[in-house]
């Protein structure tokens, strides 16, 4: 197995862990974080009726700046779109990645833009 193959294996059973923990509801639906080389993917899901409520990629931002700022800019605006729909807490699941940089800068969007973990 290359390198490439076991990081990957590694981070999916990282992420099978965190979901055996991690549940959400139609009230505090779990906020899903995929990151790609491209850039970082946003779900907002209710895991009882198996529904995406929200989702959101990094190019919708229509900002310039580097991955992270872009990342950041992304969890702000997920929030907005969460309000919308009156969202006020998730259950925050970062999909095996480890929680700092753009997994972190996407939290502290969030964060900033009010929702509550």
């Amino acid at each position: 197995m290359d390198k490439q193959k076991q990081k990957t294996s590694r981070r999916k059973r990282r992420h099978q862990r965190i979901r055996a923990r991690v549940q959400g509801t139609a009230k505090r639906p779990r906020l899903n974080i995929y990151k790609s080389n491209a850039g970082m993917y946003l779900q907002l899901i209710d895991d009882e009726n198996s529904k995406t409520l929200i989702g959101l990629h990094s190019r919708e931002v229509k900002k310039k700046g580097t991955k992270t700022e872009l990342d950041f800019e992304v969890g702000k605006q997920i929030v907005e779109k969460a309000k919308k729909i009156k969202i006020e807490y998730i259950v925050f699941d970062r999909g095996g990645f480890s929680f700092h940089g753009r997994v972190k800068a996407v939290a502290d969007g969030v964060k900033e833009g009010g929702l509550k973990f």
